[in-house]
C-alpha cells in the first residue's frame, strides 16, 4: 500500500507538528494488479536511470517444463495465496496458480514488476 506518512497525533493525543514535507522518495504506489486478458503493458520510471515495465493485464506465460521453457496461453487463475478474491477476479501475483495450456502451473516472477509471468509446471 502506499505510504501514508507518520501519524499526526501523539500516544497520549495530541497533535505534531510537521517537521518537514514529503520526499519524492517516500512516494509509494499502488499495487499492479495483472489481469488475466489481451496484452497491456505501463512503463513505470523508478529511482534513478532505471523503468520498470508493469504487465497491466496478460495472457501469456513463460513456462519450465522439465529443463526447456515453452510459452503458454494462460486460462484461468486458480488459486492465489496473496488473496483470495484474487482468484474470482483473475488477478495473477507471485506464488499464484494459473491454468495453462500445458497444464497447472505456480508464477515464479512477479508480473506488476517485470511485465512477464515466468511459471513452473506443476506435477
Amino acid at each position: 500500500m502506499q505510504n501514508q506518512g507518520r501519524s499526526t497525533r501523539k500516544r497520549t493525543g495530541g497533535r505534531l507538528k510537521n517537521v518537514r514535507k514529503r520526499r519524492k522518495n517516500e512516494l509509494g504506489r499502488l499495487p499492479t494488479e495483472t489481469q488475466v486478458g489481451e496484452p497491456r503493458f505501463r512503463v513505470v520510471d523508478v529511482r534513478g536511470t532505471d523503468t520498470k515495465t508493469r504487465a497491466l493485464a496478460t495472457n501469456v506465460a513463460n513456462v519450465n517444463k522439465g529443463g526447456e521453457t515453452v510459452t503458454a496461453e494462460i486460462e484461468d487463475v486458480v488459486e492465489n495465496d496473496a488473496n483470495p478474491n484474487y482468484v474470482r477476479r483473475n488477478i495473477i501475483t507471485k506464488g499464484a496458480v494459473i491454468e495453462t495450456s500445458e497444464g497447472q502451473a505456480r508464477v515464479t516472477s512477479r508480473p506488476g514488476q517485470t511485465g512477464q509471468v515466468n511459471a513452473v509446471l506443476l506435477e
